[in-house]
């Protein structure tokens, strides 16, 4: 099935359903807590009102171990990460992966490239490996998802590299983290209401008030607030989410205090999911 069918049922999803959303979490929110106690954490996920997650690894369990202990805490995987390089490789490692795990969604996060913006001559190389890889793995029933990361909004040959690949993605979709958007420039609610269908899955990860941008995909990971309570709309990107039938709404937040932020962002989408 081409991904322009895909983005058409997204679509014909009824507005305002809230059923359509679920909320997961990006494992990296819990980088440093899993090297400690992984089981500790994994069990105390559920606890936060989350089941979905996107990433994570063994933490040093065998993968049945690890399997296990998910099954155990009702916790499953929806989404997992492909290196750039690795998508220009062959793609059986990353289909085995994602298969093993469960998880129907494969995310690039950076594209390699030199420190800074990203060249629009980038972003067309980038833009005919994702379209081509991500053909390939929608045969195996996976989507293929790029995650921008703030560096493609600088326009280089007088366009923005963004609007490019936004204009030109027809076999993979975009896992758009909200807080790299706005540090680049961009505007996260006006692009989604501008390609609609193309977001099976946001990052929503919210920006403290007066934090500066950047333009290289790099900043600091304590501008990360409560969802609700910085300067992203991220209230009106869920109801758009709403809209378009976007399926998972993942909280990633890299701060030092994600541990006692992530129950209080999960209150936040419940309130607006209502």
């Amino acid at each position: 099935m081409k991904f322009k069918i895909l983005i058409i049922s997204l679509m014909l999803i009824s507005p305002f359903t809230g059923s359509a959303q679920e909320i997961a979490l990006q494992m990296y929110s819990l980088r440093n807590e899993m090297k400690v106690d992984p089981v500790k954490y994994l069990k105390m996920i559920p606890e936060m009102g989350i089941t979905n997650l996107e990433g994570g690894g063994g933490y040093g369990m065998s993968d049945a171990e690890y399997q296990k202990i998910l099954a155990d805490n009702n916790l499953k995987t929806i989404g997992v990460g492909a290196e750039y390089d690795e998508l220009s490789k062959d793609l059986q490692p990353i289909i085995d992966n994602a298969k093993k795990t469960g998880a129907k969604y494969v995310t690039c996060y950076w594209i390699a490239h030199p420190d800074g913006p990203i060249s629009l001559a980038k972003i067309k190389e980038a833009t005919a490996l994702f379209n081509k890889a991500g053909a390939e793995l929608q045969k195996e029933g996976i989507t293929l998802l790029y995650h921008p990361h703030g560096y493609e909004f600088v326009k280089d040959e007088g366009m923005v590299p963004m609007d490019y690949m936004l204009k030109n993605a027809k076999d993979f979709a975009f896992n758009m983290d909200v807080f790299w958007v706005k540090m680049g420039g961009g505007d996260p609610l006006k692009i989604m209401k501008s390609y609609p269908g193309k977001f099976p899955m946001l990052h929503l990860k919210d920006r403290a008030k007066g934090t500066p941008g950047s333009k290289d995909g790099h900043g600091d990971v304590e501008a990360n607030v409560v969802l609700g309570t910085g300067d992203i709309d991220i209230a009106g990107l869920i109801r758009e989410a709403q809209k378009q039938g976007t399926a998972y709404l993942t909280i990633e937040d890299e701060s030092s205090r994600s541990v006692q932020q992530i129950p209080q962002s999960v209150a936040f989408i419940k309130s607006i999911l209502k």
